[in-house]
């Protein structure tokens, strides 16, 4: 898959709404040493940091194109995490990683006691602009992109197997009004589409398919989300 900042960037606001609800779970504490897993561009990694005094706060992300060129930011996939951390967190980037389960008791090892886990997944798997990419993709020969999210409930209990205390999953509608079936494209090319060798054609065909499902403007886009918090005891 190929990243780039500036598509990612163009629905900034849109995407700091999750950003904003999951921080607000945020047990902060001085001396902590956290990790952003999937970090992307890093803006949000630096909003973290400057919420957690006197701490150490880590950026991690696959895509070096993304990644910020500066101190506090790593090359790294998310499965490969290690250490312990008093806090580990994700913003939009474990719906990428096969297998929640294993992802998560990993997670879980990685994490000390008494530490949290904020993470925030887009869950907007069923949403028409997804069943359309993998439609194109289909028709033109391509594999379809598959992601590995479970049922709401599942994510719960598996935190209360690990052993989680003060813990919440929560399913939230984010309630978009953007101007046209095309910007919900160009919202798409900037994650979706990474998934997927978006030739002209590609986007012609998904373009006509997004405007078939979406028609008139401005239009709107409802944009499922799982928030989720747990503690270590």
């Amino acid at each position: 898959m190929t990243w780039d900042p500036d598509q990612y960037h163009r629905f900034r606001s849109e995407r700091l709404a999750p950003f904003e609800d999951l921080i607000r779970w945020l047990r902060v504490r001085p001396g902590m040493k956290a990790v952003d897993l999937g970090c992307g561009p890093g803006e949000l990694t630096r909003r973290l940091a400057a919420l957690l005094p006197d701490s150490e706060v880590i950026g991690v992300d696959s895509s070096a194109e993304m990644l910020p060129k500066e101190p506090g930011f790593e090359l790294g996939r998310i499965e490969d995490i290690r250490g312990e951390y008093d806090l580990i967190f994700s913003h939009a980037a474990l719906q990428w990683v096969g297998d929640h389960p294993a992802l998560l008791a990993k997670l879980w090892s990685c994490l000390k006691p008494g530490g949290q886990l904020l993470v925030q997944m887009p869950y907007n798997f069923e949403h028409v602009s997804h069943q359309a990419a993998a439609r194109v993709a289909h028709s033109l020969g391509q594999p379809v992109r598959t992601f590995p999210m479970l049922p709401v409930e599942e994510y719960a209990r598996l935190l209360y197997d690990l052993g989680a205390v003060d813990f919440e999953v929560v399913l939230k509608v984010y309630p978009h009004v953007l101007a046209d079936a095309d910007a919900i494209v160009e919202w798409t090319r900037g994650t979706l589409l990474t998934a997927y060798q978006v030739t002209d054609e590609f986007l012609k065909d998904y373009r006509a398919e997004v405007r078939k499902a979406c028609p008139g403007a401005p239009v709107f886009y409802g944009f499922k989300r799982i928030l989720m918090t747990a503690s270590k005891p």
